[in-house]
């Protein structure tokens, strides 16, 4: 089951929390956290709790978000050639979502961060689609991660480097 943290403004969208505060799901990579960004097309941007890896993808048709977060983060992984054998299994423990309100502030604040930066790089190139956006969003350095790989994208390859050895 794929938990995700949503924010007060997504979950007035997309629905209510079903998740308690304790769920983490079963997914090897953990929670996602999410927001709504208010652009022409209303985008959803994900965010994961472990790596602080950005996803995004347009939030309509709100019925389907959650099979579509799923497609999206297995998209994602596979841009960032994680092996395939992990994203099937991450997209297999995927397959059932619930949303829940947000746990932990220091990924609110970075997803606030990545929020502001896409906004950026979407005024700078307004034809960048949303993958190569996140793309662009995952190599910038996150005061969470100094400590360990600096930024979320080197920080997933060190955690599939850790699941898959």
């Amino acid at each position: 089951m794929l938990i995700v943290r949503a924010t007060k403004k997504l979950l007035r969208l997309a629905g209510p929390s079903i998740a308690r505060d304790d769920d983490r799901g079963t997914t090897l990579l953990g929670p996602w956290y999410a927001t709504v960004l208010f652009w022409r097309l209303r985008i959803v941007l994900l965010v994961n709790e472990t790596t602080l890896l950005p996803v995004l993808l347009p939030l309509a048709p709100k019925a389907t978000l959650s099979s579509r977060i799923a497609e999206q983060i297995s998209t994602a992984l596979t841009v960032r050639q994680a092996p395939a054998a992990f994203v099937d299994q991450e997209r297999q423990h995927m397959q059932t979502a619930q949303l829940g309100v947000t746990a932990n502030r220091s990924v609110v604040g970075v997803m606030t961060e990545f929020a502001r930066l896409a906004e950026i790089h979407r005024h700078d190139d307004p034809t960048v689609d949303l993958v190569e956006l996140a793309v662009r969003l995952a190599a910038t350095p996150c005061s969470p991660l100094y400590s360990r790989n600096v930024s979320p994208d080197r920080e997933l390859a060190a955690t599939l480097q850790s699941i898959t050895a």
